[in-house]
């Protein structure tokens, strides 16, 4: 191990390791299937919104997100049921 260099002004440099792979993060669809099922159940059985809007907002911000580990037909299907949710619960 070489001594660092007291004078350098960015030692974390040396960390990067520019030949070493990048990590690539691969959700797993059959469990982002399954989040946002549940969020669209809850969303369904409920007769007044479920949730308060800060959270209503974090729910229509990522399920659309979420939905893009998911071949495209299902998540927009998801998507478009979630979206039609909100609507009659913000409506009641």
């Amino acid at each position: 191990m070489r001594q660092p260099d007291l004078f350098d002004t960015n030692p974390q440099l040396d960390l990067l390791d520019e030949d070493r792979p990048a990590l690539v993060y691969r959700a797993d669809p059959q469990k982002v299937r399954l989040e946002l099922q549940a969020v669209l159940a809850k969303a369904q059985a409920a007769s007044s919104l479920p949730w308060s809007m800060e959270a209503l907002r974090y729910h229509q911000t990522v399920f659309p997100q979420m939905s893009r580990w998911l071949p495209e037909d299902e998540a927009a299907q998801l998507c478009f049921a979630f979206a039609q949710e909100v609507e009659r619960l913000l409506a009641a």
